[in-house]
């Protein structure tokens, strides 16, 4: 509430330039209250735009396999060593007095590794400070969060702090995983005093002979004279990405190849991620998180491989967020989807259906014409049914952008929603009609 108050009394510009400030005292004065609570932990921190909550639950998943107690704390999921209760916050790293009240109970069950998901807001916001990182990841950097760092540099350059503040650890590893196939690969190396890069075309860690499934792949992995055999229990080619990172990530870390093989292969789902919703109907429904563009192109080529019928995606875009990124959404869906579906995602206080129009313009740009392949239903639960309604057999419906979140952001507030729950209720209602 204070710091609405005095965003509302102070210009953009200032307000920009003195918010990182403000969290970093908050940061400072949490370690001060908590008693610097991270120093007693190994910090695995996972950054990058996406793939940075499944990679973290395939580390968490590693080192669990491997006998080590873990703790985690990721977009989904607060796991303190107990097991995983719900991240209510709808924030990735949540603010600094809460995190490092939590980093403080994590402490007192003495994990040997927490793995902290750390977003590009949190490290701009310096909300990690006093968190002593024992090894950094990065999955990929692309377009996103441009609302908040005005250009793709400021962006790259607050995730590439993750590795600045690794390599600034003595008492931690100093080394870097980094997807080598990402454009910046090179900038992160450079952060860091041992680079580990992993990628399908490039890197020390490489994935070849690779297979893909409706319910996951499996590839061979070399990195020296080491060798891997990995199974991965996750729809979507994308995720042999994800866990060539984690592979590095235990390799980092010291574990067997067989702790490697068997980490990756435990883990059987991500809430919100590529999970397929079934009902007896004879068409694919799948509910993702994916609400980037590069996400989409990845989701809709991994899709539509396994397509026999038409795509169909339902998605919408956040208001209040990054807007340059709407219309490229809808030309990545209107390339690539047979039916696009634009709805809400979270409004807050913006036009919602304004923000339809940008991305169906998108859309129009690459051959899709509104009201015959290209609809806009603002309600999300009409916009679910019409696509439900309108799947014929051997279709692919994608419900994007949602993936775990139980909550709708409007201009009056916050409403219940549940994505899969909802899916499974127009799937319903059609096999009984």
């Amino acid at each position: 509430m204070f710091r609405k108050f005095v965003k509302a009394l102070i210009p953009q510009p200032i307000f920009d330039r003195i918010e990182p400030f403000g969290h970093l005292c908050e940061a400072i004065l949490a370690n001060l209250v908590y008693g610097f609570p991270a120093k007693k932990l190994k910090v695995i921190g996972v950054t990058g735009t996406d793939g940075k909550t499944t990679t973290s639950t395939l580390i968490q998943r590693l080192l669990q396999e491997a006998g080590y107690r873990t703790a985690l704390m990721s977009t989904i999921t607060f796991d303190d060593g107990s097991g995983p209760v719900p991240n209510p916050t709808r924030l990735t790293t949540i603010g600094a007095m809460d995190m490092f009240k939590k980093l403080r109970k994590i402490a007192a069950a003495k994990p040997d590794f927490l793995v902290l998901e750390t977003t590009s807001h949190a490290l701009a916001q310096h909300r990690v400070w006093g968190v002593p990182y024992h090894l950094a990841v990065m999955t990929n950097v692309t377009h996103e969060h441009l609302d908040y760092h005005r250009t793709f540099e400021n962006y790259r350059n607050a995730k590439l702090s993750l590795f600045k503040l690794a390599n600034a650890n003595s008492r931690g590893l100093r080394v870097g995983v980094i997807n080598a196939d990402d454009p910046s690969a090179q900038l992160f190396a450079d952060a860091i005093a041992i680079p580990l890069l992993y990628g399908l075309s490039a890197g020390n860690l490489l994935a070849y002979n690779i297979k893909t499934a409706t319910n996951g792949s499996s590839f061979l992995a070399s990195y020296g004279d080491r060798s891997f055999n990995i199974t991965v229990n996750l729809p979507g080619g994308f995720n042999v990405s994800n866990a060539l990172a984690a592979i590095g990530a235990g390799i980092a870390l010291g574990l067997s190849d067989r702790q490697i093989e068997a980490g990756i292969a435990g883990l059987k789902s991500v809430e919100g991620r590529m999970n397929t919703i079934m009902a007896g109907q004879d068409f694919n429904v799948i509910v993702d998180y994916a609400h980037t563009p590069e996400s989409f192109e990845k989701i809709f080529n991994e899709v539509r491989a396994i397509t026999k019928g038409r795509m169909i995606c339902v998605f919408g875009s956040a208001g209040r967020r990054d807007d340059t990124k709407r219309g490229l959404q809808g030309q990545v869906a209107g390339r690539l989807s047979d039916l696009v579906i634009v709805t809400e995602e979270d409004d807050r206080d913006e036009d919602g259906q304004a923000i339809l129009t940008e991305i169906g313009d998108g859309a129009i740009m690459k051959g899709k014409q509104l009201n015959k392949d290209l609809f806009l239903i603002h309600d999300r639960t009409a916009a679910i049914k019409f696509a439900i309604d309108n799947a014929a057999p051997g279709d692919t419906v994608l419900l994007l952008g949602k993936g775990h979140e139980q909550s709708i952001l409007s201009a009056d507030g916050k409403h219940p929603w549940d994505e899969a729950a909802t899916a499974r209720r127009a799937l319903g209602e059609r096999i009984r009609r």
